[in-house]
């Protein structure tokens, strides 16, 4: 039988050959909820009586969307998480520590073949390790944590090659938003995202996350790559497993291909109200803003952060901009103090906040006032996204944003590379 990389991954974990369309049970390697999710998690696990957890050592609470606590309601359904962590022996990161998409690979709990469910939308980041990872509800969540298994129906599966390198002044982000406009909004519900090509080896992990972590965006269950000796060695150096290196068969079905050519691409944006609105950069340029964000789950981490120092260094951003930077766990943010990015941005004009989710899902730490354009590099633009439904989002790259930044208007970043 020849198999796609899903049908693969979720064979080995239900014990038997299984094709797209039939519906399994699959032993979950991990288990991860954050802040937003886990007080529903708790309350419909500890519904259910069971008594026990399957496997407490595969689970992790994230503490991330609004860390730190922004009111009294918030402390106690972290308290809650808390005790729940303490009372079964849970992987508990606490505020400060980063966010749950940054900090669940960055921990090691991801090996090429593992089967992973996450109750938040943008689990399918960790497929750029060769896994599949699933956003799932939170009482899904509670049935595997009580037994360590899952049910599925095993996804078709879209496959993506982008092909040729992208050109300089090009990143990750902008492949990411061109896919997402190929593919659209509702292009892959429900399905498995292979994506492969030159473009996709030439990236560092930190991109290869970036562009996995977009499929959320056009409604995929999981995003996977292949893994290669830029996974491997990413694995080692944080600890991690190789695990089992799936790739996809020669001859599996595919329900749809898609080609990107990526080496002409220019930098892309995604325009209000939708991730899918996207256009040439060139397109918006001149729009006036008046706040730009780098962080998030999509792109928080250090590459990010360094594109953006090396175009604000001994520059300043624009009067009347607010730069927010937000590094994506800890270990990005003491990376980027020693090799000198935050005093860079900071020297610029930006403001650094601890790590976490706050400015992008619009719980604290920046959220927009009414009429203002804000260019960011999250991954969502839907009204309300950043905490102000009277405000417009457009998506870009860090570069992009930085450039932006500096002139006070959306701005081709290749002026500034």
């Amino acid at each position: 039988m020849k198999q796609t990389i899903a049908e693969k991954i979720l064979s080995a974990h239900a014990g038997k050959p299984v094709k797209a369309g039939e519906i399994v049970l699959a032993e979950v390697d991990f288990l991860m909820a954050q802040d937003g999710t886990a007080p529903l998690v708790i309350k419909a696990f500890e519904s259910l009586n069971p008594g026990r957890m399957a496997r407490p050592q595969r689970v992790a609470l994230v503490i991330d969307h609004n860390s730190p606590s922004p009111s009294q309601g918030v402390s106690a359904l972290h308290a809650l998480m808390r005790d729940f962590a303490a009372k079964w022996g849970l992987r508990l990161f606490d505020i400060g520590e980063g966010i749950c998409h940054v900090l669940v690979p960055e921990s090691g709990f991801v090996s090429c073949g593992s089967l992973i469910l996450g109750a938040d939308s943008h689990t399918p980041t960790y497929g750029a390790l060769n896994a599949m990872a699933c956003g799932v509800g939170s009482t899904d969540l509670a049935i595997a944590l009580m037994t360590g298994r899952s049910w599925f129906r095993v996804p078709a599966t879209v496959r993506v090659t982008c092909q040729n390198s992208l050109r300089e002044g090009v990143y990750a982000k902008d492949l990411a938003l061109a896919i997402v406009k190929r593919l659209t909004a509702q292009g892959a519900i429900y399905r498995s995202v292979e994506i492969q090509g030159q473009a996709i080896s030439a990236l560092s992990m930190d991109g290869r996350f970036t562009i996995c972590n977009l499929m959320a965006e056009v409604g995929a269950k999981c995003a996977v790559m292949t893994a290669d000796e830029t996974t491997l060695a990413w694995l080692k150096e944080h600890g991690a497993s190789p695990g089992n290196p799936v790739v996809g068969d020669d001859g599996a079905e595919y329900e749809k291909e898609v080609v990107i050519e990526a080496g002409t691409l220019p930098p892309q944006i995604a325009r209000p109200h939708a991730v899918d609105n996207v256009v040439d950069v060139t397109e918006v340029a001149g729009l006036p803003i008046q706040q730009a964000f780098i962080g998030t789950c999509t792109n928080g981490r250090v590459e990010d952060l360094a594109v953006a120092a090396k175009i604000l260094t001994r520059r300043k951003i624009s009067p009347g901009v607010r730069l927010i930077c937000t590094p994506g766990s800890r270990r990005i943010l003491l990376e980027c103090l020693r090799k000198g990015y935050l005093e860079t941005l900071i020297s610029a004009g930006a403001c650094v906040t601890n790590p976490g989710c706050g400015p992008c899902v619009g719980t604290h730490q920046g959220i927009p006032a009414d009429g203002e354009v804000v260019i960011s590099t999250a991954n969502r633009n839907f009204k309300g996204r950043m905490g102000n439904q009277n405000a417009s989002i457009y998506l870009a790259s860090p570069a992009t944003v930085a450039a932006s930044a500096i002139t006070g208007v959306i701005t081709d970043p290749r002026e500034f590379v």
